[in-house]
């Protein structure tokens, strides 16, 4: 009976988990080497080891309702106090064993500690990721989508079941190339980081600039099983670059305005001086005609020089009173010298007079020019007209600008004002126009609104306060 004991201990200390003999009293009779390395116990029990002694204060302590149930087989999770006021996260695999006068159970426990880590350390992780407010996408290791954060979704304007199990390249603007992305993988699938700025597309068709990170996750065997994506937004960045590049092309064409209007002022005083000299020295009815005709459009060409420089020279940003009326007709004529406004009539009704108002002149009249250039665009070549009426209340003044041109969809009309959108040809539009004339008006506390109708035509009306001076000051 003693040999077969002793074999009994060499085989339960060969048992890579803790294991444990325990009698009806949840008194330890009898453990493992294992058990005796995590908790410190002594090579044979020392007077009674209560189970529950071996638990921390907060642990389940499950061996009573083992003993209570008619269950054979239960498992439990426990925490054990292990030597150097460690903790010991275990899962308990209990057999109850009939003996001849007596129940006893045998207890198996399994170290769990590592697994919980990396549990919590996942939870961490994925908590990180799920809450973070740059855009997340992972991806397995064929490149199909398998978890995109709700900042992703929120970026995209896709929801998560649309995203998962497609290829990223569902948000791609097609801006690039097989070759370009050919170099990414060739990086991230031998294990190394790839980062740049990309182009996309969000769901509604509107460019998404981001710069990313694309790195490699490399399981235990150094084996790539998937690729995490982190986006920054850097749209707002590209939109201040536009502006930027937008003012350096304004003020270089005012700098090319005032070397034309020096270069073709002198010649047109000098057109301008010879007929006024040969209208006073004939006589002849039908040259003095003609004459008067060269002469008016002399002064034409002179004004539309002066209008381009003044709309041209770099603003001062300061409030000074404006003429909103003198500001609309010199838009007007600025826009008429585009030749797919040759086709367009400009009608100006003013109901009342309007007020001077505290604006800055050049901002206003960019304003004009924005909506009244895309009344022109959207007549689409044809014979159209332009109808612009100022009018104002006790507290605003009104301009309405209503374009009998192609009208704008519904899906579309929404969206208009937005940075980037536009619904022109490439290299015809850069969809920033509209969105700075609406910070513009809004800058002036007022406001811009729009009705369309599609194939009938758009009204823009800008609304100003009164009293704009005392909210600007």
């Amino acid at each position: 009976m003693a040999v077969q004991s002793s074999i009994a201990n060499i085989f339960i200390d060969l048992i890579p988990d803790m294991c444990f003999v325990v009698s009806a009293e949840r008194i330890v009779l009898a453990y493992n080497q294992r058990a005796r390395e995590l908790l410190g116990l002594p090579d044979v029990p020392t007077g009674e080891i209560h189970f529950s002694d071996l638990l921390t204060e907060d642990s389940q302590r499950p061996l009573l309702a083992v003993f209570r149930s008619d269950e054979p087989l239960r498992e439990a999770e426990v925490h054990f106090k292990a030597h150097e006021g460690t903790v010991i996260d275990a899962v308990l695999f209990i057999k109850k064993i009939a003996g001849p006068q007596t129940e006893f159970l045998y207890v198996i426990a399994r170290d769990i500690s590592e697994t919980k880590r990396k549990d919590l350390d996942l939870l961490r992780f994925s908590n990180v990721v799920h809450y973070t407010v740059n855009p997340i996408q992972i991806t397995d290791a064929r490149g199909k989508m398998v978890y995109v954060n709700p900042a992703f979704e929120k970026t995209t304007g896709y929801t998560r079941e649309e995203l998962i199990g497609q290829n990223p390249n569902v948000v791609s603007s097609k801006k690039y190339g097989r070759e370009f992305w050919s170099k990414v993988w060739a990086k991230i699938t031998k294990g190394e980081i790839w980062e740049g700025e990309i182009e996309n597309r969000k769901r509604d068709g509107s460019p998404m600039y981001t710069q990313v990170i694309i790195s490699p996750i490399v399981n235990a065997e150094g084996k790539v099983v998937g690729y995490l994506g982190s986006h920054r937004d850097i749209s707002e960045q590209r939109q201040l670059e536009q502006q930027l590049m937008h003012s350096q092309k304004m003020e270089s064409m005012g700098t090319l305005a005032a070397g034309i209007a020096h270069e073709v002022g002198n010649p047109l005083t000098s057109i301008s001086s010879i007929v006024q000299v040969v209208q006073r020295t004939i006589t002849d009815d039908f040259a003095k005609e003609k004459l008067s005709l060269v002469q008016s459009q002399v002064h034409r060409i002179t004004k539309i020089i002066r209008d381009l420089v003044d709309f041209s020279r770099p603003s001062n940003y300061q409030l000074q009173p404006t003429n909103i009326v003198n500001n609309l007709k010199e838009a007007v004529e600025i826009v008429k010298m585009a030749k797919k406004a040759r086709n367009v009539k400009f009608n100006i009704r003013v109901d009342d007079e309007a007020p001077l108002l505290s604006l800055v002149p050049d901002q206003i009249s960019q304003v004009f020019i924005n909506i009244l250039l895309n009344g022109v665009d959207a007549m689409e070549g044809r014979e159209g007209k332009i109808d612009i009426v100022v009018n104002k209340d006790a507290s605003h003044v009104r301009i309405a600008l209503t374009d009998n041109g192609c009208g704008i969809s519904e899906e579309h009309l929404q969206k208009i004002g937005e940075p980037f959108f536009t619904t022109k040809p490439v290299g015809q539009g850069t969809g920033l126009g509209l969105w700075v004339s609406q910070g513009i008006i809004r800058s002036f506390r007022g406001d811009v609104r729009l009705k369309s109708v599609r194939g009938q035509g758009t009204t823009f009306t800008i609304i100003l306060p009164l009293n704009s001076r005392e909210e600007n000051v």
